[in-house]
């Protein structure tokens, strides 16, 4: 899958002497060669929140919501994060992404206290709709993208639950093949964020050689935390006839829903 001139890191990041974040090409994305793809600074900056919020009690993410202000470049990135609230059930936390002395992307999240609260039985819409076929067995996916340089396709495993990749609505595996991070294994929530920024790719309705789709922004939302290294992302777009889209997905871990993700899309035709 990957270029042999490039040699394979280990991971998607190093953290640096610094406090800051050495990027490696496993986060190279589909749109410029040295631009990353949105899914795995979402979910360094993600780990960052997690943390913070995690001094306060408030282990559950319920939303992250990153606005992708201008292309992440592979190179050194920093973050700050700031507690814009923090009370006895939820907190409000919002984060920056820094590279070259400018803000690259900004984010705002919800973090919750966790509490054993017993459902009761009956409720409508429950119990919630059990995941896609597992991703045992199942076909790999392959990123039209993939094979032309190390990069995004290489850190994350994919297998194709339904439908057809990168050629309408489907639900797809993800898991990662490298941690996210040098010598230590990704938490549950960046794992969530590395594969749900794919949603507006893996259901792409248009030719990747003729149009641009990008996303400006990505919000998750999440019901409880994912269990397992697998992620599904069964997703769809919608195109309006003003240049705008909107790309949405429902999110699994193989025990059933965890939660939704939606991405606002720009449409332009290449030249």
């Amino acid at each position: 899958m990957t270029h042999p001139a490039e040699a394979m890191p280990s991971s998607a990041y190093s953290l640096l002497d610094s406090g800051t974040y050495r990027s490696s090409i496993l986060t190279r994305g589909p749109w410029h060669h040295e631009h990353q793809h949105a899914g795995p600074p979402i979910a360094l900056v993600c780990r960052a929140i997690e943390r913070a919020a995690a001094a306060h009690g408030l282990t559950h993410i319920a939303r992250l919501t990153a606005n992708l202000l201008r292309p992440v470049p592979i190179g050194e990135l920093a973050i700050e994060v700031a507690t814009d609230y923090a009370g006895r059930n939820a907190g409000h936390f919002s984060a920056r992404l820094m590279a070259g002395g400018k803000e690259v992307a900004r984010f705002t999240a919800l973090a919750q206290r966790e509490n054993d609260v017993p459902i009761p039985d009956g409720l409508p819409g429950h119990p919630l709709p059990p995941p896609p076929q597992g991703p045992d067995g199942l076909p790999q996916a392959v990123f039209p993208f993939a094979g032309r340089h190390v990069g995004y396709a290489d850190l994350v495993e994919t297998r194709v639950a339904h439908g057809r990749f990168f050629q309408g609505p489907c639900a797809i595996w993800f898991r990662l093949r490298h941690p996210l991070l040098d010598s230590e294994a990704p938490g549950a929530y960046q794992r969530v964020a590395v594969a749900a920024d794919s949603g507006n790719g893996i259901s792409a309705i248009l030719d990747l050689q003729s149009y641009s789709f990008v996303n400006s922004d990505l919000t998750i939302n999440l019901l409880r935390p994912p269990q397992g290294e697998w992620i599904c992302i069964d997703a769809r777009t919608l195109l309006g006839p003003n240049g705008c889209g909107l790309a949405e997905s429902a999110l699994y871990d193989i025990h059933g829903l965890i939660g939704r993700a939606t991405q606002s899309l720009t449409i332009s035709r290449r030249a």
